[in-house]
């Protein structure tokens, strides 16, 4: 008989502390973080969304693909870098392949050619970011030497003084994080935005 009481009080015991941390931390921790994220961070909290016109056209934080319906880069766009995940949110990856790789050696061959073409630059002139997918295939940026290759052609496209796009890409240049972590980079969606923005 003794047993069954201490049993049933360890049960019940269990059951309490489930339902307690249940309600602590599924409710009221859950909550607090939402509250506190909402009043002190709200753009972060509701995914970075860029908005045009007061419509979301997509999050700082996801690249983009700025391509017809074939997939052919459109010229009067500055390019992100290539995605390994179709810049699909759902099956963010890398390639996972090796510098050894032939699938990668021959993904990075042919894509220095076709960007030599596209942009009419040397190929040794392409910076290594245009060349590879980030980890997660989705990375929203480029570097400022990229995005300064693509200047020219993007001015072109657009009957656009050279100097004003390169200058809207140097505005665009966000510095290292504390000033010495990470690398200078640019956001491909940020500066599209504001690219289309000069024409309006």
């Amino acid at each position: 008989m003794s047993h069954a009481r201490t049993a049933i009080r360890t049960y019940g015991v269990a059951l309490r502390a489930v339902l307690l941390t249940t309600v602590l931390l599924g409710v009221v921790y859950t909550t607090v973080v939402t509250v506190v994220g909402q009043l002190v961070l709200p753009w972060q909290a509701n995914g970075s969304p860029l908005t045009v016109d007061g419509r979301a056209v997509g999050s700082a934080l996801i690249g983009q693909s700025f391509a017809d319906e074939n997939g052919d880069p459109l010229p009067e766009w500055f390019q992100s870098r290539p995605s390994a995940a179709g810049y699909d949110g759902g099956a963010s990856t890398g390639s996972n392949h090796g510098p050894e790789n032939e699938d990668l050696i021959d993904a990075i061959t042919d894509r220095r050619a076709r960007i030599a073409g596209f942009d009419g630059v040397s190929p040794d002139e392409i910076p290594a970011d245009a060349l590879t997918a980030s980890g997660s295939g989705l990375d929203p940026h480029i570097s400022p030497p990229y995005a300064l290759l693509q200047a020219p052609r993007v001015a072109e496209a657009r009957g656009l003084p050279v100097d004003v796009v390169r200058a809207l890409v140097e505005s665009h240049i966000q510095q290292r994080d504390l000033g010495y972590l990470g690398e200078q980079t640019v956001n491909v969606l940020q500066l599209n935005i504001d690219l289309q923005k000069l024409e309006d």
